[in-house]
């Protein structure tokens, strides 16, 4: 007697499969947390950065690659691999982040022009550092967050 799968079940296994990060991601992710995150070195003063923030939980400084004309980087201390990794433990944490952005872009002159704050999480939102980690940018108009072409 055959057993037949019924096609929802199908359905949520297709899609699940079609969600899920690819085997070369997986595998480079999993290399680079156990490096440890090139973050963390910063913080430990291991590599260098230009720091324009520090307090006991937070650090911000400006990327090695800047995509606009303000773009800084805010990081916490506590190394969070990725945003799908964060607590509730950590919502205090998180909401800091928020108002050290605030801060900053109040300081580079943007908050009353505009900016954009973003944390990007795994494979399609491509994240490449694995310690959560708060893009400020601003300092010119922003195009779209993703491609806004009609279907």
């Amino acid at each position: 007697m055959k057993t037949r799968v019924p096609s929802f079940i199908l359905l949520l296994l297709s899609t699940s499969l079609a969600f899920s990060q690819s085997p070369a991601y997986q595998q480079q992710k999993a290399e680079k947390i156990a490096e440890g995150s090139v973050f963390t070195k910063i913080i430990n003063r291991e590599l260098p950065a230009t720091i324009v923030y520090e307090d006991e939980e937070i650090i911000a400084f400006v990327p090695l690659r800047e995509q606009a004309p303000v773009h800084l980087l805010i990081v916490p201390k506590k190394e969070i691999h990725t945003l799908n990794d964060a607590t509730e433990d950590d919502a205090l944490l998180l909401g800091k982040m928020l108002l050290v952005a605030q801060k900053l872009a109040k300081e580079n002159g943007i908050a009353e022009t505009g900016y954009r704050i973003c944390i990007n999480t795994n494979e399609d939102a491509g994240q490449s550092v694995f310690h959560i980690h708060m893009h400020l940018l601003g300092g010119r108009k922003l195009g779209p967050m993703v491609s806004q072409d009609e279907e």
